[in-house]
């Protein structure tokens, strides 16, 4: 089980920090992820963090104000944002993946898209809704 928590509205330039507790899998052995959907559009992938955390992956539109990071003992994944845009508003999603298939300079596999099927990854939450508005 995956559950997603920490989304809320913001104003802009403000910060989050999501949350996603994991239940039910071994977090060392899972590739971990964060997607996001905005209304009208697609689902993307803005950030990995490989199984030993060696590696992290963002899209472009959020390098420099996003932050992956994960905690096994605690199984769980977090995404800190910084300098949040109204362009951000999305409903956030986790996901895994088990071992290493992903999150190898793409969050996706070949930098393909999630509607391409590029983004399997197995398991996903339902999703925290993140709203960027003045």
């Amino acid at each position: 089980q995956i559950v997603e928590s920490g989304g809320g509205l913001v104003q802009p330039g403000g910060s989050l920090k999501l949350s996603c507790q994991i239940s039910g899998l071994d977090m060392a052995r899972n590739t971990l992820a964060w997607f996001r959907q905005a209304p009208g559009k697609g689902r993307e992938g803005i950030a990995c963090i490989s199984t030993t955390a060696s590696t992290t992956v963002y899209l472009d539109s959020v390098k420099g104000r996003f932050t992956i990071s994960r905690d096994n003992a605690n199984n769980s994944v977090y995404l800190q944002m910084n300098s949040l845009k109204v362009e951000d508003t999305a409903v956030y999603r986790c996901a895994a993946s088990l071992g290493d298939y992903f999150c190898n300079g793409d969050v996706c596999h070949g930098g393909g898209t999630y509607e391409d099927g590029a983004c399997a990854y197995d398991y996903w939450g339902q999703g925290t809704q993140v709203t960027v508005s003045s």
